[in-house]
């Protein structure tokens, strides 16, 4: 792993940070009850997505396009063999990667209508439903319960939108992209947030 990738890699461990605040794991997540007890999945969620999105407009802003500006080091797809900076989805991505590793049952990711690569799109009827949804509605996530072999998730999909010239020159030129007329402030894709719940 590069130096510039180590030296940025901490912030977008603060989701991780804000359950352990909250004093919650994602097995404990329970809808709230008539008494008060318990934190809304919807809010358990937006906290979350507030925490990722911030962190990744914050790392295209101020950490991508800032070192692409200046020449210190440029983002690459192919960051790894170019001792270069990943792109702000790939660090998303990454981040989604290092979390689901922990084993706790929380996880994220980037999808797309219009993926670069196939694994980026919709993974089920839900999410394509949801990724329609936000594309219209943008304000509004998503959010709904599934069930995933025996257990119950709660999924909450976020609109992503494109927040720097470096997202949208990426998905315009890219040659595997399917839709090349994307403009700043479009909804790219969204963020896809999972975790299991008690019924």
């Amino acid at each position: 792993m590069s130096q510039h990738v180590k030296s940025i890699n901490c912030v977008f461990n603060s989701a991780l940070i804000l359950l352990v605040l909250l004093g919650l794991t994602t097995s404990e997540v329970r809808a709230e009850e008539p008494s008060g007890h318990g934190i809304p999945y919807q809010t358990v969620a937006d906290y979350i997505h507030d925490i990722i999105e911030a962190d990744r407009t914050l790392y295209t802003t101020h950490v991508d396009d800032r070192m692409q500006e200046t020449g210190t080091v440029i983002a690459s797809e192919s960051w790894e063999d170019r001792n270069a900076l990943p792109l702000p989805a790939q660090m998303l991505l990454l981040s989604g990667e290092r979390v689901k590793n922990r084993g706790g049952g929380l996880n994220y990711r980037l999808a797309s209508l219009w993926p670069i690569y196939h694994k980026n799109g919709p993974a089920n009827d839900f999410e394509k439903k949801g990724l329609q949804a936000v594309q219209e509605t943008p304000d509004e996530p998503y959010t709904g319960l599934i069930t995933q072999g025996k257990e119950s998730l709660y999924v909450a999909i976020y609109a992503d939108l494109a927040v720097s010239r470096s997202c949208v020159n990426c998905h315009n030129r890219h040659l595997l992209s399917p839709k090349r007329d994307q403009k700043l402030g479009d909804v790219m894709g969204a963020i896809i947030i999972s975790f299991p719940v008690k019924q």
